[in-house]
């Protein structure tokens, strides 16, 4: 899937290379590690109000899309001003090369297959952590197209370490959106065109993905947030640039999250307010600064459950057989239904399940897709209260 992002890169680097030195970062740190068995690159940007010594600021991983790089991304999705001011760092990771020497984020095929691209940005984070005085409270992701897939996918599986997302021109393969076990209320905020060629507002295409709208009733009803949303149209101050934009809330949300939206009407797959213009792209907001407004706010310990409700007494979850091997029947001593179960990895990564409900009221749990090694299985009762209990697959 080639872009108009891609397809300008010319044009892109032409300008930056044009554009004079005073204008260009100077702190951006350019490093690799290791993760997964592969040498993965990344650009950090810190700006020169930060120290050690004022305080932790937050993080912010800008992802790039489809066939695009760091640089690029760095560039076109702007975010080094801001971070200059209100003193945030910022770290553009390379996506790999796919079998069409493509740069991209594993984000399109059936999860658990490929790359792990949630275990790198993980081990980015943590990486970042021991160098600088990162507030791990207050992580957060965007991303262009592919990028912004990516944002989703971490608050699907790293929801406990990225407070809240913001994707531009991104969506969810339908079969990732079903399998998504985000665990916590995850605010979510998307910019996106009606009239975007490369992921199409209405969904579809041979990847299956979400149309728009329905992508946010999900996360809408994930959240708790009020069905209706407050619609607001913003002001058409830039009359020439061929598109107007509305601002759609879903607010009051578990623990404050909130869901966002911004309708590029007739806008194409591009960054609003972007200074490269490779389509149709909106000038009355700035995608960026958008983008920072409603993450800024949010914390990852706000958003996590304050305190889970009492168990009844002499309450516990059983794992028959545990050691498992094909499946695993969980009994909490009353009906289940296959919502009510969560399950992680020894990494605390979300893991896709596939429970059916017995006669009886238990959960039927198949696990012979899993690899082998520990797991954490949640079930939160009716009432509130939540059981936890180790499984080993062998």
């Amino acid at each position: 899937m080639k872009n108009r992002l891609t397809r300008s890169l010319s044009l892109l680097l032409f300008l930056l290379l044009a554009l004079p030195a005073a204008l260009r970062a100077q702190t951006t740190v350019i490093r690799t590690m290791l993760a997964g068995g592969l040498t993965r690159e990344y650009r950090l940007y810190v700006p020169a109000i930060y120290t050690r010594t004022t305080g932790a600021v937050p993080l912010l991983l800008n992802l790039h899309g489809y066939g695009s790089n760091n640089f690029e991304q760095e560039n076109y999705g702007e975010f080094r001003p801001l971070a200059d001011t209100a003193n945030f760092l910022v770290v553009h990771p390379n996506g790999t090369l796919d079998a069409a020497n493509n740069r991209n984020w594993n984000t399109f095929g059936p999860r658990g297959q490929g790359v792990d691209d949630v275990a790198f940005l993980s081990a980015l984070i943590d990486t970042l952590a021991l160098r600088y005085r990162v507030d791990l409270n207050r992580v957060y992701s965007t991303g262009m197209s592919n990028g912004g897939f990516m944002s989703y996918e971490l608050a699907c599986q790293l929801g406990n370490r990225i407070a809240a997302i913001a994707s531009v021109t991104g969506s969810m393969t339908a079969s990732r959106l079903v399998g998504c076990t985000s665990g916590r209320p995850v605010p979510v905020l998307e910019i996106h065109g009606t009239a975007d060629g490369t992921v199409p507002y209405t969904g579809g295409t041979a990847l299956q993905f979400v149309a728009i709208p329905t992508l946010l009733n999900n996360w809408v009803q994930r959240n708790g947030c009020n069905p209706t949303p407050v619609v607001t149209p913003v002001p058409d101050i830039n009359t020439a640039d061929g598109c107007t934009a509305e601002r759609s809330v879903w607010s009051g949300g578990r623990n404050g999250s909130v869901v966002e939206h911004y309708r590029i009407i007739g806008g194409g797959h591009t960054w609003p307010g972007a200074t490269f213009n490779i389509g149709v792209t909106n000038q009355d907001i700035n995608a960026s600064r958008e983008a920072w407004r409603f993450l800024r706010r949010y914390r990852l310990s706000t958003l996590l459950p304050t305190r889970a409700a009492a168990a009844p007494a002499g309450a516990r979850l059983l794992l028959l057989p545990n050691p498992a091997t094909d499946q695993v029947l969980l009994d909490a001593g009353q009906r289940l239904g296959a919502e009510a179960l969560m399950v992680r990895d020894a990494l605390g990564r979300a893991v896709p399940t596939a429970a059916e409900p017995t006669a009886d009221g238990r959960l039927q749990l198949a696990t012979a897709a899993w690899p082998a090694g520990l797991y954490v299985l949640t079930v939160a009762l009716p009432g509130g209260a939540v059981l936890h209990q180790k499984l080993v697959k062998q």
